[in-house]
């Protein structure tokens, strides 16, 4: 019965997840401005997390620890977000770094967006097509789905 309690409650430690970049030697921190290019911050640290979306010039590295203790929502513990700016020449101008601090929670919005036009049903959806294609373009070599139609298509 003990064992049993022990391997239960064992279930319940707490596991620690690495996501993103992991440094193995040089920390993205190390960059200097001074020295460091694009091709010597690729080199050391390898590609980034993440490139800006409107300006190649600046580079993203990631990294966050999350705690999840049997089946509740994981939590991220910690977080470290470097940005690396080069400018035009390919020279680091600066590095900034972000912590879980610097985060901003952003709410979803469920709404959706109307479209133009009436809403059918899924009857109308289906049977509306009946009696709108005429008779006389079933044979086979029309633009319908599953004729031979398209431009010139069976001519």
């Amino acid at each position: 019965m003990f064992a049993l309690l022990v391997l239960g409650l064992s279930a319940c430690n707490p596991t620690l997840r690495n996501h993103g970049y992991i440094p193995t030697e040089d920390k993205p921190q190390a960059v200097d401005p001074s020295t460091d290019t694009k091709a010597s911050v690729l080199a050391r640290l390898g590609n980034p997390s993440v490139k800006s979306t409107f300006d190649e010039n600046t580079w993203y590295y990631l990294t966050s620890v999350r705690q999840r203790l049997a089946y509740l929502r994981p939590i991220t513990e910690a977080r470290s977000i470097t940005a690396i700016s080069f400018n035009q020449d390919g020279q680091v101008q600066k590095v900034a770094e972000y912590g879980i601090e610097n985060g901003q929670y952003v709410n979803y919005s469920d709404r959706e967006t109307p479209t133009r036009g009436r809403e059918l049903s899924v009857l109308e959806q289906i049977f509306g097509t009946i009696g709108r294609i005429p008779i006389d373009q079933l044979g086979g070599n029309q633009n319908i789905p599953g004729g031979s139609g398209g431009p010139g298509g069976g001519r």
